[in-house]
């Protein structure tokens, strides 16, 4: 068994990825400061941009991503592990991957992980969007070996759709990273328990960092990065606040929430609900 300190950085992207990875990086540095081992930042925690030609035009394939180049620099600067939650990565002519990407103290790039889930969403507010305008799905579950234990890579969206983390549990995950900028509608009505709800049943740690504040066109953003233990403890909580929060992972804590429940041992195979017809109205 292991412990060690994990951090969420909390920030608030703009249009301007330059300007938006400057103050990624120094938060980056103050999570170090403050002792953490294993660093993450929010989904497209460089660049917040609305429309989908100017994105394209800043985004870049990975050999050429300034948030790639730069995430290798600061993980060989810190010594950390440092998750990219994730950077919009050229793959085609006209879509981008969303994807993550999980740094090692040398600067290797250990994993990747392209987001599958996409968000394409009505909000009773009158916000529209449609992630699979401009980025392509991912295909593939991921893990990565840390120095603690194993870690399931996720991001955002893929939260609603609990039987992707139980199987990345079942295959071996010890901590799951759920790198978002949820919307403040959403987040305001789902964020905390849904993030409970897989710490608790996975038996995982969860660690979410999220963005916050008002983007373009008032676009706002939910913040409260979360670090949750496997009991379904909040452990840290980021608040609106731009800046980092941290909390001390202790990997006995999963066999023993894995322990009082264990659930992922559980599974039963049953037959498929056949639809019920539904009279015409």
């Amino acid at each position: 068994m292991a412990k060690f300190i994990a951090a969420c950085v909390q920030n608030t992207a703009s249009e301007d990825p330059v300007a938006s990875l400057a103050a990624v990086s120094d938060l980056i540095r103050r999570a170090r400061d403050a002792g953490a081992e294993f660093i993450s930042t929010p989904e497209m925690c460089i660049m917040m941009e609305p429309r989908r030609q100017e994105a394209l035009a800043k985004a870049s394939p990975e050999a050429e991503h300034i948030g790639v180049s730069a995430f290798r620099d600061l993980a060989r600067e810190t010594g950390a592990w440092l998750l990219s939650g994730s950077f919009a990565v050229h793959c085609d002519g006209e879509r981008m991957w969303n994807r993550s990407f999980l740094f090692a103290p040398d600067g290797r790039i250990v994993a990747r992980y392209s987001k599958i889930h996409m968000f394409d969403v009505d909000l009773p507010n009158g916000e529209v969007y449609r992630e699979s305008n401009r980025f392509r799905p991912g295909e593939e579950a991921v893990l990565a070996e840390l120095p603690w234990g194993t870690l399931g890579m996720t991001i955002c969206y893929d939260l609603r759709f609990p039987h992707l983390y139980r199987h990345l549990a079942q295959a071996g995950a010890d901590f799951l990273t759920i790198p978002s900028a949820f919307t403040k509608p959403t987040g305001e009505a789902h964020w905390h328990v849904l993030m409970r709800a897989r710490a608790i049943e996975t038996g995982c740690f969860v660690i979410a960092a999220a963005q916050t504040g008002t983007h373009f066109a008032n676009r706002k953003t939910y913040g409260h990065s979360l670090i949750v233990a496997p009991w379904g403890e909040v452990l840290a909580d980021g608040g609106t606040e731009v800046g980092i929060v941290t909390a001390e992972i202790d990997t006995a804590r999963i066999a023993e929430a894995r322990g009082r429940v264990p659930s992922l041992k559980h599974d039963r195979a049953f037959s498929p609900a056949t639809p019920v017809a539904r009279a015409a109205e």
